[in-house]
């Protein structure tokens, strides 16, 4: 992207922007005029709240869900179903699945997927987290909300061969959910409806 004639913190603003998903040169152009003509105490508070998610945060020791304390907020909550475990490939996953308010239960965040192509094993995931919570005992359901792609089914069905306990069961979200789409962005409709459905594996 060619600017010129543009001065070069606008320049580099415009740049910025442009390299982050779902943001084209136009979009990444109209947000940095907007900043530009926004007050100062605006454009500073953007600024703190960006500096804030990268100084502070962790990943919580029950979950690995992203959070600024030791353990989350949702696992802090004695109101949720200890039993059941919602695996999800990101912590992006969580918010859409909380949004239905159809499940009351623990998550745990894989940060990523097996996927061979791109040299990523069950060792590279957060795989034996999940199986050391599982050996504690007291889940009786594990949900598979992994996306619906090569990679999501892969690491589904082997994060369910690792599941050997009768007493645990197993289950997958209901295909409301398109082939190749990401849980991120599913509307809350279809993700109610892939919960309620979901099926054993």
């Amino acid at each position: 992207m060619e600017f010129t004639t543009t001065a070069e913190p606008i320049v580099r603003l415009i740049e910025e922007f442009g390299k982050l998903p779902g943001i084209g040169p136009k979009s990444a152009q109209r947000l940095t005029y907007y900043l530009l003509q926004s007050p100062p105490e605006r454009v500073e508070t953007l600024a703190e709240a960006i500096r804030g998610i990268k100084q502070g945060l962790r990943l919580c020791s029950v979950c690995l869900n992203i959070t600024d304390s030791e353990t989350c907020i949702i696992c802090c909550d004695d109101n949720r179903d200890r039993s059941k475990i919602c695996i999800v490939e990101e912590p992006a996953d969580i918010l859409p699945l909380e949004r239905t308010r159809k499940y009351r239960g623990l998550y745990h965040v894989l940060h990523g997927v097996i996927s061979p192509g791109d040299g990523v094993g069950p060792d590279d995931i957060k795989l034996n987290e999940l199986i050391m919570r599982i050996q504690k005992g007291g889940i009786d359901e594990v949900i598979l909300a992994t996306n619906p792609n090569l990679e999501g089914d892969a690491t589904a069905m082997y994060i369910q061969r690792l599941i050997t306990s009768p007493q645990i069961q197993v289950t997958r979200l209901a295909r409301g959910l398109p082939f190749g789409g990401d849980l991120e962005y599913a509307d809350d409709v279809t993700l109610s409806r892939a919960l309620e459905g979901r099926q054993s594996i």
